[in-house]
Order: C-alpha cells, then sequence, then structure tokens
C-alpha cells in the first residue's frame, strides 16, 4: 500500500518521537555507544523543550521498558494527589470540578523522578551527558514548530495580565515566536547546568549523581522554588485566583516507582499496558472484546465494531479505573464476562453509557459523569467554539486533534509527547510524556517550567475509583505500550492524545499485525498511515469532562462508503480533515533476525522516525 515514508529497517538502532529533534538527539547518544535507556532519556528531556505546550518536567511520563534478557517492566512517574488535596478542600472553595489550569491543579511532579530512575537503572551515560542536548537547544535556540506561537497567542491577555513569568518566556518583545523562529528558554538551560553542577559536587560516581540529582529535584533549589511558586495563587479555570496544595514535603516524600505490567494474550501477540491508574486496560479490553473472526481491516463493519467495543471498554474505565479503590481487572478481561458484553454489540450505533458488573459487582458512576452522559455538559465536537468543552477533538482545517488548545478565558486542555527507541542490544522502550504545559500553570522564574495540572482527572466526589485522593495517583490518560511476539518483545508503539490514545493505539496495532508484512518486518508506516477514527461517548478526562454520546470522528480518506455506511446505523459522523487523527510512533525488532524497524506519523508534520 502506499505510505507517506518508508517503515525504516536496519541493526543499530531505531528511535521515534513526534519531534524530529527529539528522535535525532535519542540517536546521537545511540551512535555515541548509548543504549535505548540512554536514548529515551535524552529525548525526553529534549520534548521538554521543543513540544513545551505539550509537556514539561514538572509533569509525568510512564514507561514500558523491556530490558534485553529481563522482564517488561512499568515504570510509574505518574505523581500522586498532594496530602492537602482532598475533596473537602476542593469543595470548600466552592468547586465540584477540579480547575483545569493553575496551582490547585497541581499533582506531585513525576517525570522528572522517572527519567533520573530509568537511566540510574538501566542506562550507561552521565546525567551530563543525556542533558547536553536540551541544554543547547534550550540555550542556544530550536525553531519552533507552528503550534507553540498558536497556543501562545490563545493565551496572550493571560499571560500578559496574569502570568507574566510565563510571558517573558513565550512574549519575547511582546510577540510569540514565528513557526520556523528561534526559540529560546534561558532559565531552564541555567537549571540543568546548575543541576549538574550540583549533583557533580556530591560524588564522582554516575549512579550517585543521579540520586543527587533526585534530591536537588525534590529538596535542594529546584524542589524549593516549585513548592514556593505553587503556594502562590494563580487564576485559573474557575475564574478564581488559588493557591496549589503542594508542598515542600510532598515532593521530599515522592519517589517513581516500578511495576509489573497488566497483559493480555491475543492471536499469539500479548500486549502490556500499565494498570487502572492509566487508561492503558482499556486498550487490553478492546482486544478481549474483538470476536474471533473480524471483518475486513477498514470496512465499514470492521469500523463498527470497534467503535463499539471501544464505547464498553471506556464505559468500564469511568466505572471501575483509578487509584482510589480496587480495580477489578481480572475479572475485566475475562473470558466470560468479555462474551457476555460483546453480545450488546449489534448493527447499531450505541448512545448509552454502558459499564459492565464484573464479578456481579455493580458499576457506579458519579454525578459528574451521569451529567455528562445526560448531555447536561456541553461539548463542542470540532473544538473551535470556544465553549471549552472537553479534550479537543478536530478542526477542519485547523489544530490536529492531538494538539492542546486554549480558550482566551483560560480554559485549557493540553496533550501530550511520545517517543519510543530500539537498540541493536535487544532493549526496548515506550514512554508517554505530558504536563507542565506551558498554558497549564505560570511559569516558575527561577526554572524555566511550571507546574502540571493532572488533578483535573480526578473526581470530587467520595467513593469513586478516581475521587481525588491524598497520595493517590488521578487516573491519566498517558497509555504506551509494549507488544510481545510468542513471549518476546517485539514492538514499541504509542501516541499522545488524551482519551483517544488507546483507540488510535488498537487501529494502528490491528493493522500493523494482520497486515501482511513489507521487507520482513511489519508495516509499521503503513498502519501509522491508515486511516483513523475516534469517538467521544464516555466523560472525557479533561475539565469540564463532556460527552457526546454516539459520536464518531473520522478522517475524510476514510472513505464516503464507510462514513454513509456508520450514518445508516446510527453514528453521529464528524468528518474530519484527511490527516488529523492520530499521531502515532513506533518501533520493532524481530527476535530471530535481530533486524529493526520504525515509523512516524506524518500528520502535524513534527514526528520523525530515525535509525540505521
Amino acid at each position: 500500500m502506499f505510505t507517506t515514508r518508508p517503515t525504516l529497517q536496519g541493526t543499530f538502532g531505531m528511535a521515534s518521537s513526534t519531534h524530529w529533534l527529539a528522535s535525532q538527539s535519542a540517536m546521537a547518544v545511540l551512535e555515541d555507544g548509548g543504549n535505548a535507556f540512554d536514548a529515551a532519556v535524552a529525548a525526553g528531556f529534549v520534548l521538554h523543550v521543543v513540544e513545551p505546550h505539550l509537556n514539561g518536567p514538572a509533569g509525568e511520563v510512564p514507561v514500558i521498558l523491556a530490558p534485553a534478557g529481563g522482564p517488561v517492566r512499568v515504570l510509574c512517574g505518574q505523581g500522586p494527589a498532594p496530602a492537602g488535596a482532598s475533596v473537602a478542600h476542593y469543595t470548600a472553595l466552592g468547586l465540584d470540578l477540579v480547575p483545569g489550569t493553575g496551582p490547585l491543579a497541581a499533582a506531585v511532579p513525576g517525570a522528572f523522578d522517572a527519567w533520573m530512575l530509568l537511566l540510574r537503572d538501566h542506562g550507561t551515560k552521565s546525567l551530563a551527558e543525556v542533558l547536553r542536548y536540551a541544554i543547547g537547544y534550550a540555550e542556544h535556540g530550536h525553531p519552533a514548530v507552528e503550534r507553540i506561537g498558536e497556543t501562545v497567542e490563545t493565551v496572550r491577555e493571560l499571560f500578559t495580565t496574569e502570568w507574566t513569568s510565563s510571558a517573558e518566556i513565550y512574549l519575547p518583545g511582546g510577540r510569540s515566536v514565528a513557526p520556523g523562529g528561534l526559540l529560546t528558554n534561558r532559565p531552564l538551560a541555567a537549571t540543568w547546568r546548575r543541576l549538574i553542577t550540583e549533583a557533580q559536587a556530591a560524588s564522582a560516581d554516575r549512579e550517585a549523581q543521579l540520586d543527587a540529582a533526585r534530591r536537588i529535584w525534590r529538596e535542594g533549589f529546584i524542589g524549593e522554588a516549585l513548592a514556593d511558586f505553587a503556594a502562590r495563587p494563580a487564576l485559573d479555570t474557575s475564574g478564581e485566583r488559588h493557591a496549589g496544595t503542594l508542598t515542600g514535603d510532598d515532593l521530599a516524600g515522592y519517589s517513581a516507582t516500578y511495576e509489573d505490567p497488566v497483559t493480555y494474550d491475543w492471536h499469539g501477540w500479548t500486549v502490556a499496558k500499565a494498570a487502572g491508574w492509566s487508561q492503558g486496560p482499556a486498550f487490553l479490553q478492546q482486544l478481549a472484546l474483538l470476536p474471533d473472526e473480524l471483518p475486513a481491516i477498514g470496512s465499514p463493519e470492521y469500523v463498527h465494531l470497534l467503535i463499539e467495543g471501544s464505547k464498553l471498554a471506556m464505559a468500564d474505565r469511568e466505572a471501575w479505573y483509578g487509584d482510589a479503590a480496587e480495580v477489578p481487572l481480572h475479572a475485566l478481561l475475562g473470558d466470560g464476562y468479555n462474551a457476555e458484553r460483546r453480545k450488546l454489540i449489534d448493527r447499531h450505533a450505541s448512545y448509552a453509557l454502558r459499564p459492565g458488573s464484573p464479578d456481579g459487582r455493580p458499576p457506579r458512576l458519579g454525578k459528574q459523569a451521569l451529567a455528562a452522559a445526560s448531555g447536561a455538559v456541553g461539548f463542542d465536537p470540532l473544538g473551535i467554539s470556544g465553549s471549552g468543552a472537553g479534550e479537543p477533538t478536530v478542526a477542519r482545517g485547523g489544530p490536529s486533534a492531538a494538539e492542546p488548545r486554549v480558550d482566551r478565558d483560560g480554559t485549557t486542555r493540553g496533550d501530550t509527547c511520545h517517543l519510543d527507541v530500539a537498540d541493536r542490544w535487544g532493549n526496548l522502550v515506550s514512554a508517554t510524556p505530558s504536563g507542565g504545559w506551558l498554558q497549564s500553570n505560570p511559569v516558575v522564574p527561577a526554572l524555566g517550567f511550571p507546574l502540571g495540572t493532572r488533578l483535573q482527572m480526578a473526581w470530587l466526589e467520595e467513593g469513586l475509583p478516581n475521587t481525588l485522593t491524598p497520595g493517590r495517583r488521578p487516573r491519566t490518560t498517558l497509555t504506551p505500550s509494549l507488544a510481545l511476539r510468542d513471549g518476546v518483545p517485539v514492538m514499541a508503539f504509542g501516541t499522545p492524545g488524551g482519551d483517544q490514545q488507546d483507540q488510535w493505539q488498537l487501529h494502528f496495532f490491528l493493522a500493523a499485525v494482520l497486515r501482511p508484512e513489507v521487507r520482513g518486518g511489519p508495516d509499521l508506516q503503513g498502519a501509522v498511515d491508515a486511516p483513523n477514527w475516534h469517538h467521544d461517548s464516555f466523560p472525557g478526562s479533561f475539565f469540564p469532562r463532556a460527552m457526546r454520546p454516539g459520536s464518531v470522528t473520522v478522517e475524510s480518506r476514510i472513505g464516503t462508503d464507510v462514513i454513509e455506511e456508520l450514518r445508516r446505523r446510527g453514528h453521529d459522523v464528524t468528518v474530519g480533515a484527511a490527516w488529523s487523527e492520530g499521531r502515532l510512533c513506533a518501533v520493532a525488532r524481530d527476535p530471530e533476525t535481530g533486524v529493526l524497524s520504525a515509523a512516524a506519523n506524518p500528520r502535524g508534520m513534527q514526528g520523525y522516525a530515525v535509525g540505521r
């Protein structure tokens, strides 16, 4: 089939990410003798610089890693709610939702510690060696992609009147950076240089330096600046100025953690995901809901089947996923449970939110989720009306479905980055950094980056799996993937896109594993390029948590026959631009030959894969 680019193949190393400079930085580390984990960390810090509207150092990152010869593990870089972030605290402020911006929405930052832990335990390079690429781009500038300036313009008034520390970096001379113009962040470069100097002064040992860097982030000059700034009231989406709940004690007590992945076996493949504190198991549930015989890929019947299965999985996500209660994953992925759920799928589009009852336990939906399901919360399907509803989907001729959007009143729905790396030793890693967007919180002037807003994904209602709970993680949309064939790690992949991530990834995975191989390996680029779609038939994860029952947004390339048949079946179809759904990245390794492959998304004109 026609593809926008070839599926790259080689034997030395492969990197794919949502920005070409991050991919090339990862490749530079591989060329310098580093392994996949060194390369991933270097690329992650570059993404903080070159995609600041999509992620930052005080955001979060889940990582799935497959060390050569070792078990697949999940590294959780999703920080919990601070000790003071109780439902009672927020409701006492007159809030029924966590704001979408500002210090009150900040969880304990998790990304930095996760990157340091990955580098310490699995990498070979020093702190200075992996940070030098990010420091260079922050200090000397990088050509800005279009969306940075566009995002800044949406919050110009907020920056100039309220978040002035952000204006100093992102409105230099009163102007947002033009596409291709050089954007610098010298305070960030200075932060990393000071970090390196202090870590090197603590020890000459590589691992000890990394532990020192983690302490400095938590309790040193970085931790002190973060805690001080979190205590300063700032305007947020509520229209009021609020201080955050994050303290120095919260920062000092946090560490990223390793855990076992959740897996599901399907036709000889095993897919590994993060557990129910993420939306990752929704991917596995969608696989479990598939019948033994699938319709032809891309046919109306195929698209309808995947949409309706995804609705059931996402309904279960709302009723059962979260870190505030046990997630019954064994039951949710059980054959009997999914056989019964599969019977709910017929030829007609469902407009209902239908969570199941694993092990006979009744599901519980919160009042805000029920309000969204009833239509009481408005939804803007094109993400352009200024209503502030939901995470963006697609705009005709406008921003990609995977780009953040900020209304002029400060309402924001941010987005995400992704990266995958494979090396010649057989290591694979997949990571989805997000949060800490330039539009999420004011920049901490002493550091050059803002806090995140991940707490907006938790509910202010007691007794739910995703209730805002001190010390517990808000359920995240971030969901990297790793696939094994006959028990051997073969493919790492993922995408930005908020609630759409595990919808787009399922379409990619099936296209990659069910279609004929090219040049002896999976047609990764063909699977990335294939027309994609998503639905919004569940309460969104981003403020103000809206839902659009019966919806499906498709790329126009999907074909009029598919669009017309979906409408005949009752789907509320929005036809988006030809290249507007998904921003997938992927790398793969053939365990028999050692041949490596990679592909990246052409949508948005900035994702790239490199390798040799």
